[in-house]
């Protein structure tokens, strides 16, 4: 059985999970259900970036200890992957002494065997958001683009790694795609990126800096190994590495990491540079999406224009999230989040779109027992199957969705020119019996629970081998609503 490894990017968990996790968490889902759909053996790893500072500021304003705030929100991200119907199978741990430290800390003693780790004095602008040091030109007016906050200078001795001595090994592995970066627009922008210069990056800080929070450096206890060197291991470490080197073998490398654009740089730059210094695998591929924003602008609090994933959930259901997210938002660009657009696209997609087809044929087939069989819409199955393919081995969820609403449409016209109602003709309700198990089918990596209930309605399973169908009418799948406010 072949293999797929994937993983999220390993969250901060300094506050609760947002809609941008969402995202994230369904896409990674998706992609792991249909390599699952195929037959493969799948492994999906999210997990919590723990020894971060901002983590610690955290604790410290809340007034409790750090490990009480990682693991407190910890579980709230595992609790928030359990609404979303999201199914990993490795959730890694920062503070994790056993199965995490044991691979940081030979990561780092394989990287300083190579000659890449050297400690120097430095004086820089630390940015506690973005988890980095900045340099005076990535400023706008003195203050971090992305947190809008001014960064701390900071002068203290710590670690580099030798991150220019990889330069052009880096560019030819990007450029060839032997390390593949997705949307081309991403590869583009990080070989901009190399091409500019590279230079050597702090890996640790002062366990004054770090309030003694996180792994400390092999062999010198008055520092800590910075948060980028450690959190990035966890797609390592949460398959074996430094513990199990039977699963780790296994597993790595990774053919998929799916992260946002904000940290490309340590993706697709920091990681692969750190796995060729420490001579081990590179992941494959990279996916980057964009961020949501809502009414065409960044979500903010003062603004009003926050969306909370979970009172979605809770008022419309999982897989009415999980459709908007796929539908609406193009995989890999940013794209808008609004209530009217949520339930245009819950009216249109769902109740008068897959709601209704369900209904409808479940209703017209009732009490008959019909066998697999497309008829005459065969070569239109077939080519819906092969674009849905097509569009998951390019990565493009939206483009998948859009195939299965594209076979939506074809099927209800089909209907409307048949007239089954009116004909009884138990072969056209073969025929529409069969395409409805291909589309619980189709939209199993995206609308499990939806899958579930059309096949029930079926009187059949996806796992049968044949299909002998006794359909029997269900509760309307997506009600239609009116202007129906989120609590009301």
């Amino acid at each position: 059985m072949n293999k797929f490894y994937l993983t999220t990017a390993i969250p901060y968990v300094n506050a609760p999970p947002h809609v941008g996790h969402a995202l994230e968490f369904v896409q990674a889902d998706v992609i792991a259900r249909y390599h699952r759909l195929k037959g493969e053996e799948v492994y999906l790893t999210t997990g919590a970036d723990e020894n971060a500072l901002k983590n610690v500021q955290a604790a410290e304003k809340a007034g409790i200890s750090v490990q009480d705030l990682v693991s407190r929100n910890a579980e709230l991200f595992k609790e928030f992957s359990k609404k979303l119907n999201f199914e990993y199978n490795g959730f890694g741990r920062g503070s994790d002494k056993t199965n995490h430290w044991p691979g940081v800390i030979d990561l780092w003693k394989r990287c300083e065997a190579a000659g890449d780790i050297y400690k120097k004095p430095y004086e820089g602008l630390y940015c506690v958001g973005c988890e980095r040091f900045l340099t005076e030109k990535e400023l706008v007016k003195g203050l971090c683009p992305d947190h809008q906050t001014k960064p701390e200078s900071i002068k203290e001795e710590n670690y580099f790694f030798r991150l220019s001595k990889y330069q052009q090994r880096l560019e030819e592995l990007i450029e060839s795609d032997e390390y593949k970066i997705i949307p081309k627009s991403r590869k583009n922008e990080v070989l901009a990126f190399i091409r500019r210069g590279l230079e050597d990056f702090s890996i640790s800080r002062s366990n004054e800096r770090a309030r003694n929070w996180g792994v400390p450096v092999p062999g010198d206890d008055s520092q800590r190994i910075y948060v980028w060197f450690d959190a990035l291991n966890i797609y390592q470490t949460t398959v074996g590495y430094g513990t199990d080197e039977k699963r780790y073998h296994k597993w790595w490398p990774a053919d998929l990491h799916i992260i946002g654009k904000d940290i490309i740089r340590f993706h697709a730059v920091y990681w692969p540079a750190m796995l060729l210094s420490a001579d081990l695998p590179l992941p494959k591929a990279l996916l980057v999406h964009g961020f949501i924003t809502s009414h065409g602008g960044k979500m903010s609090k003062t603004v009003g224009n926050v969306i909370d994933p979970n009172e979605y959930i809770e008022e419309f259901g999982t897989d009415a999230l999980r459709h908007f997210l796929l539908a609406e938002i193009p995989t890999a660009e940013d794209g808008d989040f609004t209530h009217d657009k949520f339930l245009a696209r819950y009216n249109g997609d769902l109740a008068s779109g897959l709601g209704n087809l369900a209904a409808r044929i479940l209703t017209l087939a009732e009490g008959l027992e019909l066998k697999d069989n497309p008829g005459e819409l065969d070569p239109v199955l077939k080519a819906a199957w092969q674009n849905y393919h097509s569009a998951f081995e390019s990565l493009g969820l939206r483009e998948a969705v859009e195939v299965v609403w594209g076979l939506i449409h074809k099927i209800d016209g089909f209907i409307d020119k048949k007239k089954p109602w009116e004909s009884k003709d138990e072969a056209v309700l073969a025929t529409l019996v069969t395409l409805l198990a291909n589309i619980a089918f189709l939209t199993r990596p995206f609308l499990p629970e939806t899958s579930d209930k059309i096949f029930a309605g079926l009187g059949v399973s996806p796992e049968d081998k044949t299909w002998t169908f006794r359909p029997k009418k269900i509760k309307p799948l997506f009600p239609r609503l009116g202007d129906q406010k989120v609590g009301s």
